[in-house]
């Protein structure tokens, strides 16, 4: 398997990607909607996904990491919007300077955590067919003991430096309750594109607020008894099966 490839999205948003390894009948784009706070880490992702005919794509987002931009100043989905935009006019691998274009027929977003709101409220685009959901926040204002808003601004900061760019202002809008909140979306969702991994013993985000939106929305919702704060590495190696026929 090579490694993966950069490219730029939209001039600001650099991601890594692979084409399938393998040919298929049917173009399906999968895009890694990653966590936060994090070091980018989804690479054994892109090359899953590539090796079962996918292409995959693993951006980060605006104002993070090797990405320019101010994070928060624009609610991440529409990183991920703005790659799908992109796919059929085409992108650069900037290795080489070979150039792809994906007219996809499906496109697939893996939702862990942080990124769980990108998926979900993406999902509203009909482009978008399914969303994989796993451990997502859903509702901002849903206090969490482990990570606080303000604990965790501090904590980013602190521990993360320039790898997430934002100011007071941006961060503030998470508190607000509209900004990058599905819970203020939920009558928009279509439950049936969404697939969402929890577990009972999460203390980063809790149970309650995800059960109540899986059933408000009519998502399917596996509930694990325990595993806490799921890894999507994990998620999606054990339970592949199930996960492959819900993407079907």
């Amino acid at each position: 398997m090579p490694y993966a490839f950069r490219t730029r999205f939209k001039k600001e948003i650099v991601a890594e990607f692979l084409p399938p390894s393998r040919s298929t009948k049917k173009r399906h784009v999968v895009i890694i909607c990653d966590g936060m706070p994090s070091v980018p880490s989804k690479s054994g992702l892109v090359e899953f996904f590539s090796r079962k005919g996918f292409w995959a794509i693993y951006p980060r987002y605006r104002g993070s990491w090797e990405s320019g931009g101010v994070f928060l100043r624009k609610s991440p989905e529409q990183d991920v919007l703005d790659i799908i935009d992109q796919l059929p006019h085409g992108f650069v691998s900037l290795w080489d300077g070979k150039k792809y274009r994906v007219r996809p027929d499906k496109i697939f977003l893996i939702a862990p955590s942080f990124g769980g709101p990108a998926g979900i409220l993406a999902s509203r685009d009909p482009r978008v067919s399914k969303v994989l959901a796993i451990s997502p926040v859903v509702d901002w204002q849903a206090p969490s003991k482990a990570e606080p808003l303000d604990w965790l601004e501090k904590f980013v900061r602190a521990a993360f430096g320039n790898g997430y760019r934002f100011g007071p202002r941006e961060w503030k809008k998470l508190a607000d309750g509209k900004f990058y909140n599905p819970v203020a979306h939920a009558a928009e969702i279509d439950g049936s594109k969404l697939f969402i991994f929890h577990a009972r013993d999460d203390e980063s985000v809790r149970a309650r607020e995800v059960v109540q939106f899986a059933r408000t929305t009519g998502a399917t919702l596996k509930l694990l008894s325990r595993g806490g704060h799921l890894s999507s590495r994990t998620i999606i190696a054990k339970y592949w099966k199930q996960i492959a026929k819900f993407l079907k």
